[in-house]
C-alpha cells in the first residue's frame, strides 16, 4: 500500500511516483532442464490489494561431529545454503459483486502445487515455477511449495467471497559453476522479469553498479538485440563472480 506521507514528500520533490501492483508471474518449467532460466510464460496473477508485508527467509546447513567420552563436539561444519523462501498473503474480496471470483483465484493458486500439463505430458512432472514482482521489488526464480487459503466471507447461498491466502514461494535450486575446480562453491542467480520501463544498462547498474556491464547480461542470456527486449522475458542477473569472465570476453571482443 502506498504511504501518503511518502508519496506526499516525493511529490513535492518534483519525482513522479507511480502505483504498481503486485503480482506472481508465471512459466513452464525449462524444456532442457535448466535451473536458471524458466520456460514459456503462463499467466500472470495479479494481487487484488498489495501485501502489507512480505517475509524472506534464508538458511544454512550444518553438521557438528558427536563428542565421545569427556570431550565435546567439534565447531560446526558448513554444508551449504538452504534454498531461499519468500512468504506473502494475497487478500481477496468480492463483497461487491458477490461472485465466485475469489474461488477461481484460490483454485488457480492451488493448481499451481501440481504438475503444468505440458511437463506431465514429457514425463517430467515439474509445478509451474513463479517469479514475484512488485515495482522495483523481483524476487528469486522459484516454484509455489504451499498454498493455504481462510474463507472469511460468504454469500447467503454459501459462495466464498473473501480470502486470505498464505503463498510460500521455495529457490529452485539450481547447479551454478563453482568458483574453481576444487571449492565446489555455487554462485547464485537472480532472474528479472522485463517490465515496462526496463532496460539492460539500468538492471546492470541497480544490480553491479556498473551500467556498462548491460553486454555481459546480453551475452550471458544469448540476447541478440539488447534494445528490443521483450516484456515478461526473463532475464538472468548472475552473481558478479560468474559474471566477470563473461564481461572479460565481451570486453576483449570489442577491441
Amino acid at each position: 500500500m502506498v504511504n501518503p506521507g511518502l508519496e506526499a514528500a516525493t511529490a513535492s520533490a518534483g519525482a513522479a511516483s507511480k502505483f504498481e501492483k503486485a503480482y506472481l508471474q508465471l512459466y513452464e518449467p525449462s524444456r532442457d532442464g535448466s535451473l536458471a532460466k524458466p520456460g514459456a510464460p503462463l499467466q500472470r496473477v495479479e494481487f487484488q490489494f498489495n501485501p502489507k508485508e512480505l517475509t524472506i527467509a534464508k538458511a544454512a546447513s550444518w553438521a557438528r561431529a558427536t563428542g565421545s567420552g569427556n570431550k565435546s563436539s567439534g565447531p560446526p561444519q558448513y554444508k551449504g545454503p538452504q534454498p531461499s523462501k519468500l512468504n506473502l498473503e494475497m487478500f481477496l474480496d468480492a463483497s461487491d459483486t458477490q461472485d465466485n471470483s475469489v474461488v477461481k483465484a484460490v483454485d488457480l493458486l492451488l493448481g499451481c502445487c501440481v504438475p503444468t500439463s505440458t511437463s506431465h505430458d514429457q514425463k517430467r512432472d515439474s509445478p509451474p515455477w513463479a517469479v514475484f514482482r512488485w515495482g522495483g521489488i523481483t524476487g528469486f526464480l522459484s516454484y509455489i511449495s504451499s498454498v493455504s487459503a481462510k474463507y472469511t466471507l460468504f454469500t447467503s447461498g454459501g459462495v466464498p467471497i473473501r480470502a486470505v491466502v498464505t503463498v510460500v514461494l521455495e529457490e529452485l535450486s539450481g547447479e551454478p559453476p563453482g568458483q574453481n575446480p576444487t571449492s565446489g562453491g555455487l554462485v547464485p542467480r537472480r532472474v528479472h522479469v522485463m517490465a515496462e520501463g526496463d532496460t539492460l544498462p539500468a538492471l546492470a547498474y541497480g544490480e553491479y553498479g556498473r551500467p556498462d556491464l548491460w553486454r555481459a547480461v546480453a551475452a550471458a542470456n544469448g540476447i541478440d538485440d539488447p534494445f528490443r527486449v521483450r516484456l515478461g522475458t526473463a532475464v538472468m542477473l548472475p552473481a558478479v563472480e560468474e559474471l566477470a569472465p563473461v564481461a572479460g570476453e565481451v570486453s576483449h571482443a570489442l577491441r
